[in-house]
């Protein structure tokens, strides 16, 4: 494996990457149970002229860098991740496209499994910070999102404070935090159809919404829980934002 190369695990992900871009896989390595099942992919890999291939599980493992491969490892090229143009966010809002920001979530599977959240909603556009605390995309974001990396687009901005407030005239801005302002409920129900598109942000896993990013957001929410627990996982509030705020549309 080279440096910039990336193992994508798991029949669903591999799937989903060759739906959205077969031309991606630069190799493929499977199983021989799985082999039987792949015979669309392996056909248009032998077309293109790459390299797909059955090996033993202990090969897997070693390719795919973990025993987590689920029988079928798709080697592809590591990505870097720019920044949206001016003109893409101008026609994220003009086609009311939900976004996902995050504030420096530093762990790799709860960026996969928020995307994997977000791809359920029919949310496609995620914009991260280019912050030293902030996880990328990896294996195991690819591997926990279960296909959707494929249909999730990230982006890379240099501040999210400075985002957000670009994208303020465009979108309503709304940060979740353990003490928002104001708790989910009939506010988040009572929008008029006219409203600006919504622009969720959540915070890092240990220490929330950065304060300029906070103070950046039009509004800042909290999910009411009974109590007894603090808050929830960022993954499981994701979810829990993404069907408030999309899910009921």
């Amino acid at each position: 494996m080279q440096a910039n190369e990336l193992s994508v695990c798991g029949l669903a992900a591999v799937r989903a990457l060759f739906a959205q871009d077969a031309g991606a896989i630069k190799r493929l390595y499977f199983d021989y149970p799985t082999g039987r099942r792949i015979g669309v992919i392996c056909k248009a890999l032998a077309a293109a002229r790459k390299v797909y291939r059955c090996v033993e599980p202990a090969a897997l493992e070693k390719i795919a860098g973990t025993v987590h491969h689920g029988g079928i490892v798709a080697v592809i090229e590591q990505r870097g991740l720019r920044p949206p143009r001016p003109e893409e966010v101008r026609g994220w809002a003009r086609a009311r496209t939900p976004l996902l920001l995050l504030d420096r979530i530093g762990n790799a599977h709860n960026l996969g499994a928020i995307v994997r959240t977000a791809a359920f909603f029919g949310v496609a556009q995620m914009v991260v910070p280019e912050h030293p605390e902030q996880a990328l995309p990896s294996e195991a974001t690819y591997r926990v999102a279960e296909g959707g990396m494929a249909r999730v687009e990230i982006s890379r901005v240099p501040s999210l404070a400075e985002f957000i407030r670009e994208l303020r005239p465009f979108y309503e801005v709304i940060g979740a935090a353990v003490r928002g302002a104001a708790p989910l409920g009939r506010q988040s129900q009572s929008r008029t159809a006219n409203a600006k598109p919504i622009a969720l942000v959540l915070g890092n896993e240990e220490n929330g919404l950065a304060p300029e990013v906070a103070a950046a957001c039009d509004r800042v929410v909290r999910i009411p829980g009974d109590g007894a627990m603090d808050s929830l996982n960022v993954a499981a509030a994701a979810a829990v934002l993404c069907w408030e705020f999309f899910g009921r549309r």
